[in-house]
């Protein structure tokens, strides 16, 4: 197979022409999870000797095959080789003592009937063919994206292998919950022509199919190495003394980092002598308690409570030793005495501000933004001349809006039992300026018809009544009993 930029491709560059370098590649390789053969060079004709193979796939997939036709093949080099329908076709992995190893640790016996056999190298043809197929592998990935989109499946298709022959196409996808593909394997299968199988993978297998680099700048272990994926808790972080802050923590699967527990078992084993942080130490002087320790050093930081400022360094066997007087109902006269060294922790000066240049607002402009709800003049009543203003609650302006609905009610129902050429006591409708000056009309003699002045009871023509504010307007509502008029 090999790369298109590696040095030992051959004229194509499509085929690998086996640089037989077992896994060392100078190029740094062609794929993920390779491997060195340490046992290269030391017995020339171990490979004689074993007949098992590891065959390597796209990304990930590594399955063991067996030389039963006891071909010359090498590392790097791609072969023929059979399945369940057809024939496939992988590059050559590991060989040898390494294989027999490499079997044991995934549980695979070697007289397993599981195993299929290696049929022959490829041809020309078998290989462009190969190519071919793989090369229509991202297409049918985007494609089946769109199919599962309109059907509405919650399922993310990671990834499509094609099989060399190109009767079977395997789709790798995750998903959350259970999902039910059958109406999609059908609109696979109607569109590509092929066999179709779907097999779900988790989130770190995802990962290490797509392969990546890392926070640590390196690739990821999950495409490089690591196929053994073991769970991570965030205990692990808490033992290590990590900040519990899930952007650092998680890699590029969105689960917790596989590294967490690569050191876990020396921090387990360095843990076991150090005594609860949560113990508080009492002294005659007051109580100290632990915020910070180091645990390779095997040092505890204490201070006394109200006292941050001094901060004592203990060894975990003083510490110990305090603990057992206390449990004797002794006290110590104070930490100095147990402590290796004191560090104070120096207070930050305070800077004032002389000029005023720190602010980063000084040049922005001060004007008020104007509020949309603006002051609005309540309604005056009888008798009330209070604004409204903007602090009063909705309840007593809905309440007091009420009350003059109601009055109103009043006044109306009042004019409808007035007799007719009857004046209306109090309420008499309030005139503009401009009613109360007389019209060019006026002066004439011409009087319109409704302005000519209502006649009493007695048949005398009644004065038209000044305009008068509110207060003098109650006074005229009391009654006199001589009968004058009062003189305003």
């Amino acid at each position: 197979m090999g790369c298109t930029s590696c040095s030992t491709s051959s004229g194509s560059g499509s085929v690998s022409g086996g640089c037989k370098s077992s896994g060392s590649c100078s190029t740094s390789g062609c794929d993920k999870l390779n491997v060195y053969s340490w046992l290269t060079g030391m017995e020339p004709n171990r490979y004689s000797n074993y007949d098992l193979v590891e065959i390597k796939f796209k990304n990930t997939r590594k399955e063991f095959f067996r030389n039963s036709n006891k071909l010359d093949i090498h590392p790097g080099e791609p072969v023929v080789v059979q399945s369940a329908a057809g024939y496939d076709m992988g590059v050559v992995s590991m060989l040898g003592e390494l294989v027999s190893r490499r079997m044991r640790i995934k549980k695979i016996a070697p007289d397993s009937k599981d195993i299929l056999n290696i049929q022959r190298k490829p041809d020309q043809a078998e290989v462009e063919k190969w190519q071919n197929t793989l090369k229509q592998e991202r297409p049918t990935m985007l494609r089946a994206r769109n199919i599962a989109t309109e059907l509405k499946l919650n399922m993310k298709i990671s990834d499509v292998e094609f099989q060399a022959d190109g009767g079977k196409a395997t789709f790798y996808y995750t998903a959350d919950e259970r999902v039910d593909f059958r109406e999609l394997i059908r609109h696979l299968a109607d569109q590509f022509k092929v066999k179709i199988e779907m097999r779900q993978i988790g989130a770190r297998q995802e990962a290490g199919r797509l392969g990546g680099i890392g926070s640590c700048g390196r690739e990821l272990c999950c495409s490089t190495w690591l196929t053994d994926f073991r769970s991570v808790s965030t205990n692990a972080a808490r033992y290590q003394q990590l900040s519990i802050n899930p952007q650092k923590l998680a890699g590029q699967c969105g689960k917790l980092k596989c590294c967490l527990n690569y050191e876990l078992d020396s921090y387990m084993d360095a843990l076991k002598g150090f005594p609860s942080s949560d113990v508080k130490l009492h002294t005659q002087k007051g109580k100290a308690y632990c915020f910070k320790s180091d645990i390779f050093k095997g040092l505890m930081w204490y201070s006394y409570l109200g006292e941050n400022a001094k901060v004592f360094v203990l060894p975990i066997s003083r510490v110990h030793e305090i603990m057992d007087l206390n449990k004797r109902d002794e006290k110590p006269e104070e930490l100095e005495s147990f402590a290796d060294f004191l560090v104070e922790v120096e207070q930050e000066p305070e800077f004032g501000n002389v000029v005023g240049q720190d602010s980063l607002t000084r040049f922005d402009s001060k004007t008020k933004s104007r509020s949309k709800n603006k002051r609005r003049k309540k309604p005056q009543g009888k008798g009330d001349r209070s604004p409204q203003t903007s602090d009063s609650k909705p309840q007593e302006v809905s309440a007091k809006n009420n009350q003059k609905k109601k009055s109103n009610n009043r006044s109306s129902n009042k004019q409808g039992d007035r007799k007719e050429g009857q004046p209306e006591k109090g309420n008499a409708p309030k005139k503009n300026k401009s009613q109360n000056k007389p019209s060019a009309k006026k002066q004439e003699g011409k009087n319109p018809v409704g302005d000519q002045p209502k006649a009493n009871v007695d048949g005398e023509a009644k004065k038209p009544r000044p305009n008068r504010n509110n207060r003098n307007r109650n006074k005229n509502r009391k009654p006199n009993p001589s009968g004058e008029k009062k003189s305003e």
